[in-house]
């Protein structure tokens, strides 16, 4: 066991040092699919001269498990770092970022090194109620789900989301597979709060979901969607705007064909944060990173790629030059998908033991 042991102990240090020789000139991020141009990336590697290791996720809760198995510190967390990377950022929405924050997982923001916080808009700060004064986690993007429509397939819609109780759509429409999303935005759409704690409330958005919904469903789908949507396999899609114009950008007449709206009648809002993670390597880089992004024209670059509105950055607004999918007064009504601490246990059982048993 003594073997074992210095063995161990031996390796971690090997590590360490290692990873101090190199860690000065690498930074680490986790963050979501189809989140960071390839340019804006490029552009920091350049200025900055380092190399950026990018990793991409399709949940909170895969961010979250990932981060939990990696970034640990002492000992075991050294030794965990042989088979895997530690990361320096990554991307929480609102919830998770709350979590996060109080499970003491991240850095503070040191914001004598980020100068650009001064850009960020007071209306977003405003609904960050999880941190607003951005001690731990700087405002990335504000937006909102909502759904593509080929219209040269379905001509006649009311923008609503009882699009998916239409039967003669069956097999054709998608949802996120995303249980606050999707219990979120039902719960609106039947009057209550995205985030309610109300036992009967989130039972009869289940049933929504379960008799009227989820019968005509091709499938819940978070990760393939835009993919299914640019080949025809589905006709209506529930999704963010940038995942399914950037696989569509290349199709001039579905691009012609495509109409994106976020229905008025409910929808949940998030707020996605950039985040330091307690033991980066890298905490001075990771606080330059968020300062560069948070350049007005390097912001302008992000959502001009994607075709997004300049939510949260004030003066990148000006520096745009592309249309956006959806405007800010969209999406500025919308609730954010806050932490439910317990409760969150009565979502979790309509999602998993109803709507998607078996899945």
């Amino acid at each position: 066991m003594k073997r074992v042991l210095a063995f161990l102990v031996l390796a971690a240090a090997l590590i360490a040092s290692a990873a101090s020789c190199r860690g000065q000139d690498r930074l680490y991020i986790y963050n979501w699919s189809y989140y960071t141009p390839d340019t804006v990336i490029q552009l920091f590697e350049a200025e900055h001269g380092v190399r950026v290791i990018y990793d991409e996720y399709a949940s909170n809760e895969e961010m979250y498990a990932k981060v939990l198995a990696t970034n640990r510190e002492g000992l075991l967390g050294r030794f965990l770092g042989m088979f895997s990377r530690r990361y320096d950022i990554v991307f929480p929405s609102e919830d998770y970022a709350t979590i996060m924050i109080s499970q003491g997982l991240l850095e503070p923001i040191d914001k004598t090194l980020v100068p650009n916080l001064r850009n960020i808009d007071p209306l977003a700060l405003s609904k960050a109620l999880y941190d607003p004064n951005m001690d731990y986690a700087v405002p990335y993007y504000w937006g909102a789900a909502g759904i593509a429509v080929n219209t040269a397939r379905v001509p006649d819609f009311e923008e609503s989301w009882s699009i998916f109780s239409r039967s003669d759509l069956s097999g054709r429409m998608t949802m996120l597979d995303d249980m606050r999303e999707v219990m979120g935005l039902t719960l609106g759409y039947l009057g209550y709060s995205p985030n309610s704690r109300n036992a009967r409330e989130i039972e009869a958005a289940r049933d929504q979901i379960n008799n009227q919904w989820k019968p005509t469903l091709a499938r819940f789908d978070g990760m393939a969607y835009g993919i299914g949507y640019a080949m025809g396999d589905f006709w209506v899609s529930h999704g963010y705007a940038e995942d399914i114009f950037w696989e569509i950008i290349e199709d001039e007449q579905l691009m012609r064909d495509t109409v994106f709206f976020i229905p008025q009648e409910s929808g949940t809002a998030f707020i996605d944060s950039m985040v330091i993670l307690r033991g980066s390597r890298n905490v001075e880089l990771a606080h330059r990173f968020i300062d560069f992004v948070h350049r007005p024209d390097i912001y302008a670059e992000f959502v001009d790629e994607f075709g997004l509105p300049a939510t949260v950055n004030i003066p990148a607004r000006q520096h745009k030059t592309g249309d956006s999918w959806y405007e800010l007064e969209d999406i500025v009504n919308f609730e954010l998908k806050y932490d439910l601490g317990p409760a969150l246990e009565l979502f979790n059982n309509a999602w998993f033991n109803y709507i998607r048993i078996g899945n």
